[in-house]
């Protein structure tokens, strides 16, 4: 199918356009910039948006800015006055720990883990784990999220909620554990691996997931490294989430989590790492020398109270860091545009210095940093030709959007989820005029509530 988005603000995330600046402010939403054309203002950080149209042949987006009158589209999206932008990555989740949402809160990681979360999951069975992940692709696609990462166990079924939504996803095989329990799971995974990589019309990749240096033996970590060597995918693991993982590595290994994972041979393989909130550095000069690509994951941190993730720092460091929500469970939400929001203030707060993470850097976080992350740039994360069209449309005729002096602002400072209207994954529209089409909302919350009842209800038996 042919689809026109016409006359929308477009955020592209895109330099290598090389818009042209205009020389006057923006107008705002109500109209006075040339609709089509490739006219761009440059915003305080020289980076570009523009107001014009998209033109997606199939999956694919085939022009930005200007169209030409010979492409006939077989459907037109009228985008005036909206943002249109990248779909969001969410780097880092856990997506069916929403069954778990508000069940143990105010504790810190260890508690939280040890006490609560690990004995429920003791519970966990196939149909909890693919009615929390439909719950999960629902919560994305509504906050505009048209790609995320997830670490967890049944993954087949969070698959198969992936494969009907029509989202993007990197799957985690999950290590865990000693190296009898991994050799226990390895033919599922080589399973996993069989059926799903590539799965969905490319849509859905397998990746390698050992949860943390502290969950997985030295030989778990070694068949971890295994596997992603022989599938050549990429390694999502947690690294230097609290203060007490450093020290308890220090204790047992007499280094860091960053360093006993590159002693490991670990960080050979592309790495994305979630939370790397205690970084010295030492620990950054290694994540940097072997292109880890850290996944910021604050509403998390702040809840659990693991402490600030030296952002700042990474990106003067030329380090890419990517954005993510962690698990609905210790968030308690996987809203991708409340974490744009916190992720650009609060670095802010706690350095003094109102200049650090600035709206354009937070959104790169949320959109190509977060694609590098997932090894998918090449697909999505930006607006330009012969990218895939995994686009949102923000409505900003709200109250709290206007007047619209900055777009980029305006989506990290002012924007919430129930703004984004419209969202395409691969040219297929997946929720438009805020209705998802491709889930039976009130069925998946219904079955989402009934699972979570009888997980909790299972655990206490």
């Amino acid at each position: 199918m042919k689809l026109l988005i016409k006359n929308g603000i477009i955020i592209p995330m895109a330099p290598s356009l090389n818009l042209a600046p205009l020389n006057k402010g923006f107008p705002g939403s109500s109209g006075g910039l040339e609709a089509g054309g490739l006219k761009a203002r440059e915003n305080l950080e020289s980076r570009n948006y523009l107001t014009g149209s998209i033109a997606v042949d199939g999956e694919q987006i085939i022009h930005v800015g200007s169209v030409p009158e010979s492409f006939v589209p077989d459907r037109i999206i009228d985008a005036s006055g909206k943002i249109v932008m990248p779909g969001l990555v969410n780097a880092h989740t856990h997506l069916s720990m929403g069954l778990l949402r508000n069940y143990a809160d105010d504790l810190d990681l260890f508690t939280w883990l040890n006490e609560k979360i690990w004995p429920v999951e003791a519970h966990l069975r196939e149909d909890d784990v693919h009615a929390g992940s439909l719950l999960g692709v629902l919560e994305l696609i509504r906050s505009g999220v048209t790609a995320f990462a997830d670490m967890y166990f049944y993954q087949q079924s969070t698959c198969r909620a992936v494969e009907q939504a029509g989202i993007r996803a990197n799957i985690g095989a999950t290590f865990f554990g000693d190296i009898r329990e991994t050799e226990a799971r390895l033919s599922d995974h080589e399973r996993l691996y069989q059926v799903w990589n590539g799965a969905g019309n490319g849509r859905i990749l397998i990746d390698t997931a050992p949860h943390s240096i502290y969950t997985c033996t030295r030989e778990t970590l070694a068949a971890a490294l295994e596997f992603s060597r022989e599938k050549n995918n990429r390694i999502h693991i947690h690294l230097s989430e609290t203060f007490r993982e450093n020290s308890d590595s220090r204790k047992t290994h007499g280094v860091s989590p960053a360093a006993y994972m590159e002693e490991s041979g670990m960080l050979e393989r592309p790495v994305y790492a979630a939370h790397c909130v205690h970084l010295d550095p030492g620990d950054m000069d290694i994540l940097l020398r072997n292109n880890v690509i850290p996944v910021h994951n604050p509403s998390s941190n702040l809840k659990l109270g693991s402490g600030f993730a030296p952002v700042p720092e990474m990106f003067s460091r030329g380090m890419l860091p990517a954005l993510g929500t962690d698990g609905a469970s210790s968030n308690n939400n996987l809203n991708m545009m409340e974490e744009l929001h916190i992720a650009s203030l609060i670095h802010k707060g706690i350095s003094g210095d109102p200049t650090v993470v600035s709206a354009y850097e937070a959104l790169k976080m949320a959109t190509i940093s977060g694609a590098r992350a997932l090894g998918i740039d090449h697909l999505c994360g930006t607006i330009e030709p012969g990218k895939q069209a995994d686009i949102i449309i923000i409505d900003t005729h709200v109250a709290h959007m206007q007047p619209l002096h900055d777009p980029i602002s305006a989506v990290v400072y002012s924007a919430q989820a129930a703004d984004i209207q419209t969202v395409l994954c691969a040219g297929r529209v997946l929720m438009e005029d805020r209705r998802v089409l491709t889930v039976d909302q009130e069925k998946v919350l219904r079955q989402a509530a009934a699972q979570g009842a009888s997980l909790i209800s299972r655990s206490r038996s």
